[in-house]
């Protein structure tokens, strides 16, 4: 229908700018690897602030876990009016143990929990105006830097987590890789999750504009991303830098020479945040509301 003068239709984005301003919004992550990948140094850079939870000085028995425990830490955090809700929720003892058989169903517990918790708020006669969104909306999983082959533990919790929540892998320290060992073991990466029918984030099934599909199709090229992680800035060249400093040099986490960590950052933060939070609600929920509703 052409319009003949301005009607003012374009102003909604700006009441949706305020309102979202005034409210915030609420973004939950869970980070999954084995203890020493930088977990918790990889989530303080991401937001650029001890957003993680660390244990200070760890005894012997909580350095070690005998089962899989999930910690979850809320913070608020502003920048540039904008609140959001973040939750991280860390995975110690995941993958430690000398037997790892069914180290995935604390997670796969927790994140359905979070489904169930969502559920019966929804069902309520009387419901809140606003239900608070526990639900997780994305799970790094950290791969161990070994340049060979994705193990047995990780094509299993990759495959029985992506059904169920939006699964993104990286590579932790791939600092300890070279150049040509990286491009080789994240091709080697790359075909066993195809070998194996896994769909990580983000997944080619729910693709539907054709802007997003060649946008998600030049991200899933370099899925897994190779990370450093680092919370700790170095002068460089007279600018001061995110980095690791080591005896040949620094390493700055977000020089793309360097790593890979700007995207796994765009991904999460600047470019999909939204589309993790639309794909938990209307897809990985939706399956989990039509499961429960039919078995009740």
């Amino acid at each position: 229908c052409q319009l003949f003068g301005y009607v003012g239709i374009e102003a909604v984005l700006d009441q949706m700018k305020i309102k979202t301003m005034k409210t915030g919004f609420e973004f939950n992550i869970m980070v999954v690897g084995q203890s020493g990948l930088g977990k918790s140094t990889m989530v303080n850079t991401l937001f650029k602030s001890k957003v993680s939870r660390k244990a200070s000085q760890p005894s012997q028995e909580e350095r070690i876990p005998k089962t899989v425990q999930l910690q979850s830490v809320t913070h608020v955090i502003e920048e540039k009016g904008v609140k959001m809700k973040l939750t991280v929720t860390d995975t110690p003892g995941f993958g430690d143990q000398i037997n790892n058989e069914n180290c995935w169903d604390p997670i796969i517990k927790y994140i359905n929990e979070q489904y169930e918790r969502y559920l019966r708020e929804e069902i309520l006669i009387t419901r809140k105006r606003k239900i608070p969104d526990t639900r997780v909306h994305g799970c790094i999983y950290f791969i161990p830097p070994t340049g060979h082959w994705l193990r047995p533990l990780d094509l299993e919790f990759m495959r029985r987590l992506s059904k169920i929540v939006n699964v993104v892998p990286v590579i932790a320290k791939a600092d300890t890789l070279t150049l040509e060992e990286r491009a080789e073991f994240k091709q080697q990466i790359q075909e066993d999750l195809k070998t194996h029918a896994i769909s990580v984030y983000p997944q080619e099934d729910f693709d539907q504009d054709p802007d997003d599909r060649a946008l998600n199709d030049r991200i899933r090229e370099k899925i897994p991303f190779a990370v450093v992680g680092a919370d700790q800035e170095h002068q460089v060249n007279g600018k001061r830098v995110l980095g690791r400093k080591t005896k040949w040099g620094i390493i700055e986490v977000e020089n793309m020479a360097h790593c890979e960590f700007p995207l796994l950052r765009d991904l999460l933060i600047r470019s999909h945040l939204q589309d993790l939070k639309d794909i938990t609600h209307n897809v990985h929920y939706e399956s989990y509301r039509v499961r429960r509703l039919k078995e009740s």
